[in-house]
């Protein structure tokens, strides 16, 4: 199967990595570029040495690893990884520290709002007290006013019965003068 697309240019850089290595190792072979490293296009892929050796009883060779050497970029590269980890860090905790200030102060205004509405049920509730204290105080003239329209529909029933009782009474005198 093929390597097509960014697999394929990935294994091309792996694939020409030796050639960097050998050129900055052996840098009298090398042409020009910055830090020794050997133009585009010159010189062929070079390989690590291998080993081989021939088994007598199978036939078979036998190859040991190959090893490349190091890079002498390799303490900047690391110095430049850990930096922009650090960075990454930083970035995270200071997210992070934003998120927790802003709880803190969503805590805070909800503390100051349960506080407000503390204060205006605390302003309901003597208001409510004061209304009870003023309903207790008029509740003696509540009931004479209730005792006196008790005494009034009473008067009413004694002036329809004497009205009634004079009305019979005119009829009697009435039916007397005729006679």
């Amino acid at each position: 199967m093929a390597a097509t697309g960014d697999d394929a240019a990935a294994m091309d850089s792996i694939s020409k990595a030796p050639t960097a290595h050998s050129a900055a190792l052996n840098p009298a072979g090398g042409s020009g570029g910055p830090a020794g490293a050997p133009a585009e296009g010159s010189g062929s892929p070079a390989t690590a040495p291998r080993k081989t050796t021939t088994n007598s009883d199978a036939g078979v060779e036998t190859a040991e690893e190959a090893v490349e050497p190091a890079d002498p970029d390799i303490n900047e590269l690391c110095a430049d990884m850990f930096e922009k980890m650090a960075l990454f860090l930083q970035g995270e905790l200071t997210g992070t520290c934003e998120d927790y200030r802003l709880l803190e102060n969503m805590n805070k205004l909800t503390s100051l709002k349960y506080m407000e509405m503390k204060d205006i049920s605390i302003n309901i509730s003597r208001n409510l007290q004061d209304l009870n204290n003023k309903y207790a105080s008029l509740q003696p003239y509540l009931d004479q006013i209730n005792q006196i329209e008790e005494q009034v529909s009473s008067l009413e029933q004694a002036a329809y019965k004497l009205d009634a009782y004079s009305k019979k009474l005119e009829a009697r005198f009435k039916k007397l003068e005729k006679r």
